[in-house]
């Protein structure tokens, strides 16, 4: 079974515009495609590939090749690995957000909706809390907060409400006893993409993933050189929405400040395509994960 199968991995590496003596950044390793794939672009000893994985898992798929070097770490933390090391500036970063298949695929990491667990969720599972450390300590308003903010689980106090007296109860043990417990509030019409809707809330909450994201594309601003291509694949709306906020204006509430001619103060990048690229239907029909991803190309300014 393969470890992750890089999505829309032609387009992205066409959209870093890979020069043969760059430095590049695969914020989110997994597999090793995307990084595979810009070290056969690269063609010079000079150029480098930096990639980040906080999962000890990924290092198997670490590359033998010299110009390449995985860093066991958030990419929230990017910025001070490539300031260390004296890696910057940086012609090129790729982010493909969200789990890989490997990480779907394992029962015992908790993120899929398909197994019994103990719903863990952690992409270091060596740090943080667990999804089930949170159902079974937040506050019935944090769980709200978690459900609609991560999720936009429609009936979020209904859910909060009943996890918080089930507890009270009998501490939730695992994935299966958190089924059982709201099972009476899944729509049987939609039951798969409501706990997807349920998981994706906590999983986002375990990671801190909206956080991370911010920071990463704060960082990116900072170590790209002038002319620096960003890509990032996104997989649901509240990713998408910072991304596209901060390209287009230079923060992730999509306001912006204008000068006396009109132009938005504050913006660090010029958006390359002005609508998101999706995958193909072939594509989709090889790897059926890829269908909710969008990919949006920048470069700084």
């Amino acid at each position: 079974m393969k470890y992750h199968d890089p999505v829309m991995p032609f387009e992205s590496i066409e959209g870093l515009g890979i020069k043969p003596e760059g430095i590049y950044v695969d914020a989110t390793f997994g597999g090793g495609g995307h990084s595979r794939l810009i070290l056969e672009k690269l063609g010079s000893e000079k150029g480098r590939v930096i990639a980040f994985d906080q999962d000890p898992d990924a290092a198997i798929n670490a590359l033998d090749d010299g110009r390449f070097r995985l860093i066991k770490d958030n990419f929230r933390n990017m910025q001070q690995h490539l300031e260390q090391n004296g890696w910057v500036p940086v012609n090129g970063i790729l982010a493909d957000l969200g789990v890989s298949s490997h990480q779907f695929d394992e029962p015992s990491r908790g993120f899929s909706i398909r197994f019994n667990h103990d719903m863990d969720m952690r992409m270091d599972k060596q740090s943080g809390k667990t999804a089930l450390e949170i159902l079974n300590t937040s506050s019935e308003k944090e769980l709200v907060n978690i459900f609609s903010a991560y999720g936009e689980v429609r009936n979020s106090k209904t859910l909060a409400s009943a996890i918080v007296n089930a507890r009270s109860r009998h501490p939730l043990s695992g994935s299966a006893s958190f089924r059982d417990v709201i099972a009476h509030l899944v729509p049987k019409a939609n039951e798969s993409q409501y706990l997807a809707q349920v998981y994706q809330a906590l999983r986002i909450a375990v990671n801190g993933e909206l956080d991370a994201l911010k920071a990463l594309l704060e960082q990116c601003s900072q170590v790209l050189i002038n002319g620096g291509r960003l890509v990032v694949i996104s997989y649901h709306s509240l990713e998408d929405r910072l991304v596209k906020n901060f390209i287009a204006k230079g923060n992730f509430e999509g306001s912006g400040t204008t000068d006396l001619f009109g132009n938005t103060l504050g913006i660090k990048f010029r958006s390359i395509t002005k609508k998101p690229l999706v995958p193909s239907g072939d594509e989709i029909k090889r790897n059926p994960r890829a269908r909710s991803a969008k990919l949006r190309i920048a470069e700084k300014i």
